[in-house]
Order: structure tokens, then C-alpha cells, then sequence
């Protein structure tokens, strides 16, 4: 069983790492560094527009995209599931991983990414921005999705191609699931959905929903949990899965806002 994350815009490079912490090498690294030599080309304004940021955050950007390397190492980079800093990752707390723990995450999480494809939890990430959705023109299409094609697809199959049953758990967003070709993906897919009680209706509040799922991946990697039905005895901060607002491969997850103060 594989769960899929979304990747942060916030990165921490400033939190050390133990020296004793394995690293391994993102497996489309080539991939990575092709889109690369496209960011190189812009200009920060032309960044800035691309990406809507600010002059500051495209300046920023653009020293990453000069300073990035085709060969990372502890100096230029870190293991992306501690070097990723957003509200999913505040949920997955990896910082407070054991090394077995990171050990099973390495082999059953796969973080999405707009400029690596995917990644493994150890593998390491140099700093940069690019998501998903970003209009990014290449040889291979006018945006990402066009790009990466059928590659993380393909890439989940061998995942799981000695498994008889395989299962993808959809802990991303819709921007980067979608990278996802699912007509040539042979998993079934679960989505797991995160909502809230708030004046008397359930919702999917996005901060908190991207907060849940960085919990429902430590509950996961702390359970060491290789069986989709034992998902559903998360509870974690107040959740609970409702049985009558799910489905078969939509299953919600509720609490009250109350419940979590």
C-alpha cells in the first residue's frame, strides 16, 4: 500500500539533521534537472508572473534555480520529509521519527512534486518552488501534467508490482493527484476526506484537512499499517471515520470544531 502526499511551498533547511540519517536520490533527478535549465532561462519577472509571487519570493527563486545541482548532498540539500514545512508536514511531525520508522515511511510514502515527480521521505531535496499546476511550457506540453505524463503512474505500478492487491491512499490534493494518469494506474484508489463540524453543517476546512493528513500518514507510519480497512480506527486529534458519509473509495473522516480545543 502507497500513500501519496502533496509536497510544501514553506521549506526548513535551518533544523539540523543527525549525520547518521540515510539519503537516497530522487528517482527522476534527470527529469528534475531538465526543468531546471527552463527555470534558469526566466528572468525573476517572468518568474514572478508564472508563479504569481512577489519580487521577492521570484528573486528568492530564481538563486535556488542557479544554485541547484544534478548531484545533491547533505551540504545543498535535505531529506525531503523533514525538509518540507507546511501545514501537512506539522501534522506528519517526521521530525520526531525514529530511524525505523522513517526506514517503513521510505518504502510506503511517496511525495508529489512539480519538479521531481516523486519522492521518497530520504530523498534528498534541494530548495525550490514549482507546483503542480504551473503553466511551465516544455518539449512535452504547455504545463506539468503534460510533462510528467504517465511517468507517476507507471512509477506507483512498480511500487506495488509484486503486490496482488495494490492500493494507492490519496492523502494530496486534487492539484497534484490529478499528475496521477489513473486509466494506466492498476491500483484502486481510496481518497480520504477530512471535514469538520461548524454551525451545525460538516466541511472540509483546508488548513485543517491538510493538517489531517499529514496525521492520517504518521498514524499510518507509526501502525505500520499495510491493510486499507485498519485506516478507518484513525482517531487522531478528534477524528473519527463516518461509516454513513462515506463510500467505497471515498472515505470521510469527522470531528467537531470543539472537540479539538
Amino acid at each position: 500500500m502507497i500513500f501519496l502526499l502533496s509536497p510544501a511551498k514553506s521549506l526548513d533547511y535551518e533544523t539540523p539533521v543527525g549525520a547518521d540519517l540515510p539519503s537516497t536520490k530522487p528517482p527522476y533527478i534527470h527529469e528534475a534537472a531538465e526543468l531546471i535549465d527552463i527555470l534558469k532561462r526566466q528572468t525573476p519577472a517572468q518568474l514572478a508572473t508564472l508563479m504569481s509571487l512577489s519580487d521577492n519570493l521570484a528573486t528568492l527563486n530564481a538563486v535556488r534555480y542557479e544554485a541547484w545541482k544534478l548531484r545533491a548532498t547533505p551540504k545543498n540539500a535535505k531529506q525531503a520529509i523533514l525538509a518540507f514545512n507546511g501545514d501537512v508536514y506539522d501534522g506528519l511531525q517526521a521530525k520526531t521519527l525514529d530511524h525505523e520508522q522513517l526506514a517503513w515511511a521510505q518504502e510506503h510514502i511517496v511525495m508529489l512534486s512539480g519538479l521531481y515527480g516523486v519522492l521518497r521521505p530520504l530523498d534528498l531535496l534541494q530548495p525550490y518552488r514549482l507546483e503542480m499546476g504551473t503553466r511551465l511550457a516544455t518539449s512535452r506540453g504547455a504545463n506539468l501534467y503534460q510533462f510528467w505524463g504517465d511517468k507517476i503512474a507507471t512509477h506507483l505500478n512498480k511500487l506495488q508490482k509484486s503486490n496482488p492487491l495494490p492500493v494507492v491512499i490519496n492523502l494530496a490534493s486534487q492539484e497534484y493527484f490529478k499528475v496521477v494518469d489513473k486509466k494506466i494506474l492498476h491500483a484502486r484508489v481510496i481518497e480520504c476526506v477530512f471535514e469538520e463540524r461548524k454551525n451545525g453543517a460538516y466541511k472540509v476546512i483546508s488548513f485543517m484537512a491538510k493538517r489531517a493528513r499529514g496525521m492520517m500518514a504518521r498514524f499510518a507510519i507509526e501502525q505500520k499499517i499495510i491493510e486499507p480497512e485498519k485506516l478507518k480506527l484513525f482517531k487522531t486529534d478528534g477524528y473519527a471515520f463516518a461509516k454513513s458519509a462515506s463510500s467505497d473509495d471515498r472515505w470521510v473522516f469527522r470531528r467537531s470544531i470543539a472537540s479539538c480545543r
